[in-house]
């Protein structure tokens, strides 16, 4: 009910989802919060979260302006699922779980894992580019103001 008397549609949301949640998905989420503003919902999850976000992508996402230093890789969950009206996977093949109704979308992209940030910075920029296209479909021009 709040949707629909708050005269405008709700926002919606991404999951973006790999393996450790250390990398891809940080970055991927990183951006889609940067970019889109807040007027889109950002979740990431992995199917076996590593113990910390890669420092590498850590690294690369600051040489953006991009602080993701505070952020832990999460543990992907059917809800984080189903609360989200895209899900964006990198990897994690049969991992994860479907659902009717939802986009799916897989990026093909280079695993960041072990790699110094001059290896990670194409896959961050590939990730911008991915990302950039995202919100544009999620958020087309703006018709207020």
């Amino acid at each position: 009910m709040d949707e629909l008397t708050a005269g405008h549609a709700p926002r919606p949301s991404v999951l973006f989802v790999c393996v450790h949640n250390a990398g891809r998905s940080q970055m991927a989420a990183a951006y889609l919060t940067h970019l889109s503003g807040g007027r889109i919902e950002v979740r990431s999850a992995g199917s076996a979260p590593a113990d910390s976000v890669n420092p590498a992508a850590v690294e690369a996402m600051a040489e953006e302006g991009i602080d993701m230093s505070a952020e832990t890789p999460k543990f992907l969950t059917d809800e984080a699922v189903q609360d989200s009206d895209v899900v964006i996977t990198m990897g994690c093949g049969d991992a994860c779980p479907f659902y009717p109704g939802k986009r799916y979308e897989d990026w093909k992209l280079e695993d960041p894992a072990g790699k110094g940030v001059e290896s990670v910075r194409p896959i961050r920029d590939d990730i911008k580019a991915r990302v950039q296209r995202l919100v544009a479909e999620l958020l087309p021009a703006d018709t207020t103001g």
